[in-house]
């Protein structure tokens, strides 16, 4: 072998060690989880008295939804002397006047619920939630995003955790809607559960931060106070936030068996939208707080957690080095007999795919779900994950290397269960050239593919098949747009029933 071809398999291999490393961290996941699982958080006391809560549901354009959302939080079991909601609108169409009737509306029927609309959209939602705080009168603050449904017990099922004066917030896990719509919901809710369930759970429990999740939580006023308040120079000010509070001392209680259902984007490019914006935001975090981080007094296990939850994106930049060099690779090796040099990637990637399948069989398990019907998205959701690599990479890139880019929000469409829904053109994902880059890459994949078995180089078929089907479905559905039918007007607004909310849970 020449003296590139040797250093060309020095890197692959180094890819692929630094890529087990990060998949090996999702079997400590499952260890603090299931280490953890019956250490139940319970409330430190009593309160003397309910709190004045104050919920804030920042909204931009989002015509479909928004009454849902505010008709869900007015029936929040709460005494309604104590309970305030402001209606955070930055929105440019429709949105606006559906949004202001409907505050008008509930304010009659008694709640105090304001409207507050601002014009220049300055810092974005976390602008919105800070701008929102000058006129609150709670002492504590509930955040929920437009697409969310809040069960009635929310705050009594929250608030009592606030006993302990060292509790800065409580964090609830979602649910899904539209699970059911399509594989690509059904993919993303397994994405979603694998996060709250097993993550969430397992950093709290063993005493590591986690993150508030932007929605479907409730924090202490004067804890976003003490940490520096909302900023805007990260797309994750969720994240952000966090971080600082944690690190000022205070602790964050997660409740897995509180559940606020939400919609889950239906279309790829609303998925790739939201997942650039997290990949981007989580780096974008890490730049800023984990040299800070890492040079405190935390405990070393504190650490650790918080390096392998901030730069956990990281892994898409090295993902689509994979997807160049894997090709290349099995053919260098088989032209230079080294044919049973193949199964050296086995460890490597059995670490970092078995501990995929770990990961979210333990989450689905975790709630319930038995037999074939929700494992059996295990493969898609291996390849799905592989497919946003480009998109997640480009994010990952711009964040390193300072790119500032607008928040952009995720389009709700109102969709439930397998409903398909009537939107406008402009509540539909920006299509761009990331598909012609994701089909090219599926192409290369291709001829891979044949190359392998043309050669009989079988253990290589597998793995090859997991990127060509991810590079293949995201790049085609990102051209198709999804299913979604295309209307100039608004549909009458969702009512959604108690039993819809319990089976979304």
């Amino acid at each position: 072998m020449t003296t590139v071809e040797i250093l060309f398999l020095g890197v692959y291999f180094s890819v692929l060690c630094v890529l087990a490393v990060y998949g090996s961290h999702r079997y400590r996941m499952a260890y603090l989880y299931y280490r953890h699982k019956f250490n139940l958080p319970t409330p430190k006391g009593m309160l003397p008295a309910l709190p004045r809560v104050t919920i804030q549901l920042p909204i931009f354009n989002e015509m479909y939804v928004v009454e849902r959302l505010v008709e869900s939080v007015c029936r929040i079991d709460y005494p309604r002397e104590l309970l305030e909601i402001q209606v955070l609108d930055d929105s440019t169409d429709e949105t606006c006047g559906i949004a202001r009737a409907c505050v008008e509306r509930h304010r009659q029927q008694g709640h105090d619920i304001v409207y507050i609309h601002r014009t220049n959209r300055q810092g974005f939602k976390a602008g919105a939630l800070e701008n929102g705080l000058k006129t609150a009168k709670g002492e504590f603050v509930a955040v929920f995003d437009a697409d969310f449904v809040p069960s009635p017990d929310f705050l009594l099922r929250t608030v009592p955790f606030f006993a302990d004066s060292k509790v800065g917030m409580v964090q609830v896990r979602w649910g899904h809607l539209n699970r059911e719509f399509s594989i690509l919901t059904q993919a993303q809710s397994i994405f979603l559960d694998g996060h709250f369930i097993i993550e969430h759970t397992a950093r709290h429990r063993s005493g590591c931060f986690f993150n508030f999740n932007g929605t479907a939580g409730i924090w202490r006023r004067v804890t976003i106070g003490d940490a520096g308040g909302w900023q805007h120079d990260t797309l994750t000010e969720d994240l952000d936030l966090s971080y600082r509070a944690q690190v000022k001392g205070w602790q964050f209680i997660f409740l897995p068996e509180v559940i606020s259902p939400a919609e889950v984007p239906v279309e790829m490019n609303a998925f790739k939208s939201q997942q650039h914006r997290w990949a981007k935001g989580s780096i974008q975090t890490a730049r800023k707080l984990l040299p800070m981080i890492l040079k405190s007094d935390l405990p070393f296990a504190v650490k650790r957690e918080a390096f392998f939850h901030l730069t956990n994106n990281m892994a898409y930049l090295l993902m689509v080095l994979l997807s160049v060099l894997m090709p290349l690779s099995m053919v260098v090796r088989f032209q230079h007999g080294l044919y049973g040099t193949l199964f050296l990637d086995l460890p490597f990637f059995i670490t970092a795919t078995a501990s995929v399948c770990v990961f979210y069989v333990s989450a689905q398990r975790e709630q319930g779900a038995k037999g074939w019907a929700r494992f059996k998205y295990l493969p898609f959701l291996m390849s799905l994950g592989i497919g946003l690599a480009i998109n997640n990479a480009r994010a990952v890139l711009e964040a390193l290397l300072g790119q500032q880019s607008g928040f952009t929000r995720t389009p709700k469409t109102g969709s439930e269960g397998k409903k398909i829904v009537a939107v406008k053109k402009t509540y539909r994902g920006d299509k761009t050239l990331m598909p012609i880059i994701e089909l090219s890459f599926a192409a290369y994949f291709s001829g891979a593919l044949w190359f392998a078995i043309d050669k009989r180089i079988y253990t290589s078929v597998p793995f090859i098949l997991l990127f060509l089907v991810g590079f293949l479905y995201v790049g085609v559905s990102s051209l198709l747009q999804g299913r979604l039918k295309i209307s100039e007007s608004a549909p009458a607004p969702v009512k959604v029933t108690e039993e819809q909310t319990r089976r979304a849970a």
